[in-house]
């Protein structure tokens, strides 16, 4: 139902969007920062912050709790670390889970690490994360398991309930207690996945899933892409069903903040801002060096303020200058 039909309430429309929490962040960002934001006044400060909430740049240097608090900031923030970071998947650098943690903490200072290792089992599909990843092959799991975390918790539990026998029936959606729990069920559920390689019953979980669906108040991928790569094999493990998800195509349509795995290094105005950025630095009769360059960048992004994010030139410089600092870094 559009959002502009008149037969829709106003506080439906309310209880569904998610404009009273970006009304609410912007007046508590304000509030916290009157002193400054009212020289411009108060029309001009919101007409920026919801143009930055619209241009998906609102995300830069806010806190997890803020970046997860919306499909719209999850899908920016995904968007954001690509075009940081796209160079490092041009230099064909490989990197590993702290690594790209630490690019995750330039953006988001209190990234947690769990996030950043789910993404790599699913790659990897086992517990080996001291291994290397490329750029293309993390960002596209790092995408279904940041944009889908809840859903993919929800999964797991429903997965090892089928490997231990339990009937479908008596699957829940877990609680958050039982989410903390997960680490040392999953740990025995990978000692019997040694004995039984070969996973569960795909049709099994794929009603199990689309039950889950129907109750689920997350996003979740589109069932009939899951059923599709559920019924494509005989037997199906937790992480090898995540692999498939993390590389269809429907799931970077769904999310919007990727292009295709054949355009992903393709960026013609970040290449633009790129080349006027080494440009600069070669002109420059400071920079000598590749390690000025970044001395500078960490200077710039260490006096950034998380919640100062509405202002474009300074989001724009660090946007550009995101990609070279780290291809830099991630060689040392």
């Amino acid at each position: 139902m559009s959002r502009l039909n008149p037969a829709v309430p106003a506080e439906e429309y309310l209880a569904d969007s998610t404009v009273l929490f970006y009304l609410s962040d912007a007046v508590t960002q304000l509030l916290e920062h009157r002193e400054e934001y009212t020289q411009f006044g108060v029309t001009r400060f919101f007409s920026e912050y919801f143009s930055s909430v619209k241009n998906s740049n609102h995300v830069l240097f806010r806190e997890f709790n803020y970046i997860r608090a919306t499909p719209h900031n999850r899908a920016s923030f995904i968007r954001v670390f690509w075009r940081c970071y796209r160079q490092i998947g041009k230099s064909g650098d490989l990197l590993s889970m702290l690594e790209f943690r630490s690019l995750l903490q330039l953006l988001c200072p209190d990234f947690p690490v769990e996030t950043v290792q789910s993404a790599f089992r699913i790659v990897l599909m086992d517990d080996a994360i001291d291994c290397l990843l490329s750029f293309s092959d993390f960002l596209y799991a790092f995408q279904l398991q940041f944009y889908y975390q809840e859903f993919l918790d929800s999964v797991l539990v429903i997965y090892q309930d089928l490997l231990a026998g339990k009937s479908p029936n008596t699957v829940i959606v877990p609680t958050s207690t039982s989410i903390e729990q997960l680490p040392s069920v999953a740990a025995e559920e990978n000692d019997k996945e040694e004995n039984q390689q070969d996973g569960v019953e795909p049709s099994t979980l794929a009603e199990c899933i689309d039950a889950l669906c129907d109750r689920f108040k997350h996003s979740h991928p589109s069932r009939s892409c899951m059923r599709e790569i559920l019924e494509q094999t005989d037997k199906v493990s937790y992480y090898s069903f995540l692999m498939s998800l993390s590389k269809d195509e429907s799931i970077n349509q769904t999310v919007g903040a990727l292009p295709s795995k054949a355009e992903l290094l393709i960026d013609p105005e970040m290449d633009q801002e790129l080349d006027k950025l080494i440009a600069q630095i070669s002109v420059s009769p400071s920079s000598n060096s590749s390690g000025s360059a970044v001395g500078g960048l960490k200077e710039v992004q260490r006096k950034a303020s998380p919640r100062r994010n509405i202002h474009h030139r300074r989001r724009m410089e660090v946007e550009s200058d995101g990609s070279t600092e780290e291809t830099d870094s991630s060689e040392n």
